[in-house]
């Protein structure tokens, strides 16, 4: 049978991908690009250029084998649209919610907040790349989703060092263009 002819996963669902070989293809695309790269801010640009060509295809992808309205129905909310972000795709990707959070300042602006990220769990970073996010990948497949839903917006992500945790807590700021929320405010009832 071929991948694309198979059911989505659902949380019953085992695995599709060993844990070990998903890791040794991330290090791989890590260490390719990093090749490729002179600073950590083009290596961080060119993983987050990854992800959002993934973002893009897994909008697509669970639209087009979502049949029967379980993920996915035509989004114009932003809130909405990003708990689907947070919820679905998150379970769908790496078995586990993330948290949503809107900002206090801006009301364009929204966190996805994650403690440990999958990308982030078995990479170890060399003392001359301190500053490297590999979580950038995640952040670029956030931007894509929401490209393809037609809800631009600036995507940047952050680690946030806490001190209860051994690893950083993940960060993904979103930051919509004034066009999406002038049209939701137009549309809204």
């Amino acid at each position: 049978m071929n991948i694309v002819d198979r059911q989505l996963p659902d949380k019953k669902s085992k695995n599709e991908v060993s844990l070990s070989a998903y890791t040794l293809l991330f290090s791989e695309l890590i260490q390719y690009n990093q090749r490729k790269v002179t600073h950590i801010k083009e290596l961080e640009r060119r993983l987050a250029d990854i992800g959002y060509s993934v973002g893009v295809r897994l909008l697509e992808y669970i639209a087009w084998k979502d049949k029967g309205d379980k993920y996915l129905k035509r989004e114009t909310n932003t809130v909405r649209f990003l708990q689907f972000i947070a919820v679905t795709v998150w379970k769908l990707l790496f078995g586990k919610a993330a948290t949503l959070e809107r900002s206090m300042d801006k009301k364009e602006q929204f966190m996805i907040t994650e403690d440990s990220t999958l990308v982030d769990k078995f990479i170890s970073v060399p003392k001359d790349m301190q500053g490297l996010n590999c979580a950038s990948l995640v952040g670029g497949l956030v931007e894509g989703l929401l490209d393809a839903a037609e809800f631009p917006a600036r995507v940047s992500t952050h680690s946030v060092s806490v001190d209860t945790q051994k690893t950083p807590r993940t960060v993904i700021l979103i930051e919509f263009n004034a066009s999406v929320l002038a049209r939701e405010q137009k549309y809204s009832l």
